[in-house]
């Protein structure tokens, strides 16, 4: 599972999601890639999901790029718990997505191969997604 090696701080603040994604949100290095259309918090057990969907379809051809690392940590308290006694404990690891980010990339395959291995990924997903084709003049 993705998680970060190490972190300054545990435990932080919930945040906002508003606004589209200012970084990201283009097709760096493979030829199509998986858009989100809607802001969300995407676990790593998620991202791994939507990994072996896309390696599992494409028969190991082609190359998988992961543009989103889940850094940021959601705690939990245990069931049944009084109020008060300080945060919880860290449960587990999450992306923030917003609008328009590039989640994923894929090269090497042709396109419908590659339109259904980002279709089946995006089944794994909790936010809306989009297929989009890298545009003739990015580079």
């Amino acid at each position: 599972m993705l998680m970060p090696k190490r972190v300054k701080y545990r435990r932080v603040h919930r945040g906002r999601m508003t606004g589209k994604a200012l970084r990201g949100n283009t097709i760096t290095y493979g030829e199509y890639g998986l858009m989100a259309c809607e802001p969300g918090w995407i676990t790593a057990n998620q991202i791994e999901a939507a990994r072996i969907a896309m390696t599992r379809y494409c028969k190991r051809f082609g190359k998988v790029w992961i543009k989103i690392f889940p850094d940021k940590p959601v705690t939990a308290r245990p069931a049944e718990t009084r109020m008060g006694k300080g945060k919880g404990n860290v449960e587990y690891w999450v992306a923030v997505v917003k609008p328009q980010r590039i989640m994923f990339e894929l090269a090497g395959v042709d396109e419908e191969i590659a339109r259904e291995a980002l279709r089946l990924a995006s089944h794994k997903l909790p936010v809306k997604c989009k297929f989009v084709k890298k545009e003739e003049g990015e580079q």
